[in-house]
């Protein structure tokens, strides 16, 4: 039976952590504050809103909401980005994609000042990732599970990872920051063939495939750790990961559960984006 890398546990040290830094900037004089800039009324936006703006309360951190029609005009949107890139008391920004299919959404990301961009929305917060260098910040989510894996004290260097996914909010991103903690890492997607013969080698799994059950028991063996990314919905109506947790959780060491795992860790990655942008503007 699998130890369960619950989210929860993560999440209450990097709360602490997030606290502290909070404290140290005030008595510097500096409020961290987040910008939420929201297009429309999309249901999942709004969840993430109120889950982002209740934490940043809970923590000591400012929020504030651009709320923008879903009629907004290209011009319109690039006005509020460069008010906020302008807005010196305003530290982090996080824009709800996608987009309305009439607005240019690249061009809009990319108008956004990297310093200020906490989840990895611009080209060059991107380029930050897989060079190393402190521009931007990682995405939130792929953040989350270097959060996870460090907080359980599971060990990259030497180890063999396999990632399933490519996408630039997981895949991509969160190979590169397994390799930058001296993992080995190997990258699956919809053309790797005999992906199970692939993902066995693993010591570590990250499994962001964005579907529901894809990793079932014959991708696993025993001693491995699964990290699963996926939030889904199944026909029951319940939230479900890209994985099959009773099939593979007897099997493995340890695995992050879905609810309450990977997902319960990103927003507290986005407040603590914020506060270290801030945090940068006094170092």
């Amino acid at each position: 039976m699998g130890q369960q890398l619950l989210g929860k546990e993560v999440t209450k040290a990097l709360n602490e952590r997030i606290m502290g830094q909070v404290a140290e900037c005030k008595e510097k004089g500096v409020e961290p504050t987040l910008c939420i800039i929201r297009v429309g009324e999309n249901p999942s936006d709004i969840s993430y809103e109120k889950g982002a703006t209740k934490r940043c309360e809970t923590l000591g951190v400012n929020c504030k909401k651009i709320l923008l029609p879903e009629t907004v005009t290209q011009d319109e949107v690039l006005k509020t980005i460069d008010e906020v890139n302008k807005d010196a008391d305003i530290h982090g920004v996080l824009l709800f994609r996608p987009l309305p299919k009439h607005l240019n959404q690249a061009e809009i990301e990319n108008a956004l000042v990297p310093e200020k961009d906490v989840d990895c929305m611009t080209d060059l917060s991107m380029s930050g990732v897989f060079t190393g260098k402190k521009i931007g910040f990682p995405p939130c989510t792929a953040q989350a599970c270097i959060e996870i894996l460090d907080h359980y004290g599971i060990d990259c260097t030497g180890k063999r990872a396999v990632v399933i996914g490519r996408s630039l909010v997981i895949g991509k991103p969160v190979a590169q920051m397994l390799l930058k903690k001296n993992a080995t890492v190997t990258t699956c997607h919809t053309r790797t063939k005999d992906m199970p013969s692939v993902t066995k080698e693993a010591e570590i799994l990250v499994v962001a495939a964005g579907k529901a059950g894809v990793v079932d028991a014959s991708y696993v063996k025993e001693g491995q750790v699964v990290i699963d990314v996926g939030i889904n919905v199944n026909e029951e109506g319940k939230l479900c990961g890209d994985v099959l947790y009773d099939q593979v959780e007897p099997v493995v060491e340890m695995i992050t559960p879905v609810p309450g795992g990977v997902g319960s860790v990103t927003t507290s990655v986005l407040v603590s984006h914020v506060v270290e942008a801030a945090m940068r503007t006094i170092a």
